[in-house]
């Protein structure tokens, strides 16, 4: 289910190409994320975990300030194929308590490289908290941002024609749920990214090329895969729809 929003109010949404839509069911629910609500219960959540980054571009943080400085001033909000959603767990929500807190902020999810020309988007920037890994969020969430994206207008979504999925090619988990959501292996894009060899990030080093500008930096190779129109059309919603309403 999803309902218009007041982009003005978001800061992490404010230059996104399409609408900006809170979107839920009866499990999870996916809002904007506004730094100055969202941001000090990211980092209570992942500031002891930095195996969260191992497979990000970003990260790990150490303070709010970072966070918003690395994530969502460097990488979501200059970009308008880009908008980041708080991940709410419903079933951990407690009657009359401000939603959302340390008890059900599961973590972030969005939307990236969208494209109006070419009706795409990827979903990305996902780090789903330790307490809420395992559970029903990442397929729930997942899914409520493959429905709008895919769905027609006529069923409150996009209409989009292409949702992608990338990832560093060794990270097997990932691989694994986007193929359990239908998502299709496409290739391997080779010496795709720089990686800071610093900071835990796993990829090819090229210390053996001579005059590499980034000597230290390594190289990661970048799996993709997508789920299309006629993926969706022919049996893919229903099939995520299945996933999100498994009780075991």
């Amino acid at each position: 289910m999803a309902s218009s929003m007041s982009v003005g109010e978001f800061h992490s949404a404010i230059n996104f190409r399409f609408p900006v839509q809170e979107v839920e069911n009866d499990r999870v629910k996916l809002v904007p994320f506004v730094p100055s609500l969202h941001a000090e219960l990211f980092l209570q959540g992942s500031v002891n975990h930095p195996e969260l980054f191992r497979f990000l571009p970003y990260g790990p943080f150490d303070s709010t300030a970072a966070f918003i400085e690395g994530l969502i001033e460097g990488f979501i909000s200059p970009d308008p194929g880009a908008s980041l959603y708080t991940i709410i767990d419903k079933t951990r929500s407690l009657p009359q308590s401000p939603s959302p807190s340390e008890v059900d902020f599961a973590g972030v999810i969005g939307y990236i490289n969208t494209d109006t020309t070419h009706l795409k988007t990827e979903i990305g920037a996902i780090t789903i908290l330790p307490p809420f890994q395992r559970t029903h969020v990442t397929t729930n969430a997942v899914g409520l941002l493959m429905e709008y994206a895919l769905n027609p207008p006529l069923l409150s979504g996009l209409g989009l024609r292409r949702v992608q999925w990338q990832t560093n090619e060794l990270n097997s988990q990932s691989i694994r749920a986007a193929e359990r959501m239908g998502f299709k292996r496409e290739g391997i894009l080779r010496w795709d990214r720089t990686l800071p060899s610093g900071k835990g990030k796993p990829g090819d080093p090229v210390q053996s090329r001579a005059g590499d500008p980034k000597p230290d930096w390594v190289g990661r190779h970048t799996a993709i895969l997508a789920i299309c129109w006629d993926d969706w059309e022919n049996g893919g919603r229903e099939e995520v729809q299945r996933l999100m309403a498994r009780r075991n």
